[in-house]
């Protein structure tokens, strides 16, 4: 599998620890953004094997950073995982703008990290094939 790096676009400081010691601990790489430029940048500058992504974000939609990654040839083919305190009537609008999959908050976590480990999976064999 390598060491996978995961990108993690949050506001919620909180969230932000808690995922990235679990996925630290299970071996993955983990960068975090606060912010919608932030999450741009950041996957820009070091385009991430996976994104988790908040659609309630400080200067933007997350659903705007979704599709503006899908823009961007570096990283249009990221798996992006909506991890949202929205409602689900936002999650075929999150899945019809290329995301992954979509977990309300809270998450359990478990179900989460299951999801990241498959479409981690799904990367690296479109890749291999």
């Amino acid at each position: 599998m390598g060491n996978n790096s995961v990108l993690i676009v949050d506001d919620d400081r909180d969230l932000l620890l808690g995922l990235g010691i679990r996925l630290r601990a299970a071996g993955y790489h983990v960068t975090i953004a606060l912010d919608a430029i932030t999450a741009i940048a950041a996957a820009r500058r070091e385009p991430p094997d996976l994104i988790v992504l908040d659609i309630g974000l400080p200067g933007g939609d997350g659903l705007t950073v979704l599709r503006s990654f899908k823009f961007v040839a570096s990283l249009a083919s990221i798996p992006v995982i909506i991890l949202t305190a929205r409602d689900m009537s936002l999650k075929e609008k999150a899945m019809s703008s290329g995301a992954y999959a979509f977990f309300q908050k809270p998450a359990d976590n478990d179900e989460l990290l299951a999801t990241i480990v498959d479409a981690l999976r799904e990367g690296d064999r479109a890749v291999n094939d």
